[in-house]
């Protein structure tokens, strides 16, 4: 009985994995067929999934499986990533980058905080429009989402927010690094640190040079590690303030409002890390590696394609155009600081 229990459950995934499936196939078929990657499969799967809510919400045969890609999946696809990662890549390019990166995510997260407190956004979305501009877009979005237990809508918007800057960056940063007569090195360091979706800083870091672009990449890299520590914090925010709703609620028992930690800790950003260390003493072979990487990506692009099925353009405005000017203050002053610094540290 047990067995098939469980044989039912995994046949009730089906219809919606598949499908979640087969628009990130056709995502990435469309982003293969662009002479220059300026939008990323995920988002362009995002985009799918949404346009088909909008003609045909999901039904009860494709829910649980939608479900189970946009939550299980995901956090299986983030676990992967750590094998694509060193923690030693943080040393190869050096201090000056961490220098930087430092003021950018200080930036995001308390001028985050303040602009979406004056805008009267819910902190969930707040601090996923902050994550995916100082850490690395989607996958940032994707690593912090289960953790604080945030909507499909708010994914959606956040993501929305980063996409619509990063395009015009891709655009304006290459001109404005030539009017500012950057280096290699400080373009490639200003790209890495400000713009925010990997796809997005390898057009706007090659589309200034090669070397700029392998520079931007290699500090694009390092910003990703920063999911690790930002995950674990949100963990231990969302705890405390679940702890505090219930104590709203009524209750006057201590024992009836403990949150165990064991429940909300994020186990997955541990395999994540593990596979990060391991990788760091190259004892994973690069083919595997690059497989897991590549397969990461697709599994990510597949849940965002269940994550936007699940979204509705409607819902998303109800939020109004203020997530929006959000995303844009913060990106836009990311942009500004991590130049700063950069002048101040004698880059530029």
């Amino acid at each position: 009985m047990i067995k098939e229990s469980m044989f039912s459950k995994i046949v009730k995934l089906i219809p919606g994995i598949i499908i979640s499936l087969l628009i990130a196939l056709i995502a990435k078929y469309i982003e293969d067929l662009l002479p220059i990657h300026l939008i990323g499969a995920s988002v362009i799967a995002l985009f799918i999934g949404m346009i088909i809510n909008s003609f045909r919400q999901p039904n009860q045969v494709i829910k649980p499986g939608l479900k189970f890609t946009s939550k299980k999946i995901l956090k299986f696809a983030i676990v992967l990533l750590g094998a694509s990662l060193s923690i030693g890549t943080v040393l190869t390019i050096g201090k000056m980058s961490m220098m930087v990166m430092c003021f950018t995510l200080l930036t995001c997260f308390g001028g985050g905080y303040v602009i979406g407190r004056l805008f009267g956004l819910n902190w969930k979305l707040s601090n996923l429009i902050s994550a995916g501009t100082g850490i690395c877009g989607g996958s940032a979005i994707a690593a912090i989402a289960p953790v604080i237990e945030a909507e499909d809508k708010d994914i959606a918007y956040a993501m929305s927010a980063t996409f619509l800057f990063d395009m015009v960056m891709i655009v304006l940063f290459p001109i404005m690094g030539k009017w500012l007569g950057l280096s290699d090195m400080a373009y490639g360091l200003w790209a890495g640190t400000a713009v925010n979706d990997t796809s997005s800083v390898v057009a706007a870091g090659y589309a200034f040079s090669e070397a700029a672009g392998d520079f931007a990449t290699m500090v694009k890299l390092t910003r990703t590690l920063a999911i690790i520590p930002v995950v674990l914090i949100f963990s231990i925010i969302n705890a405390r303030l679940k702890k505090k709703e219930a104590l709203a609620s009524g209750s006057n028992k201590n024992t009836d409002v403990k949150v165990n930690f064991v429940s909300v800790f994020p186990w997955f950003i541990l395999g994540f890390i593990v596979l990060a260390i391991v990788n760091s003493f190259g004892v994973i072979p690069t083919v595997i590696s690059s497989t897991a990487k590549e397969l990461s990506k697709f599994l990510m692009i597949a849940a965002l394609a269940a994550i936007g099925l699940n979204t509705s353009f409607k819902e998303m405005r109800k939020s109004g155009v203020a997530p929006m000017f959000h995303g844009f203050i913060i990106s836009a002053l990311v942009v500004i600081v991590a130049i700063t610094v950069e002048y101040f540290m004698g880059i530029v």
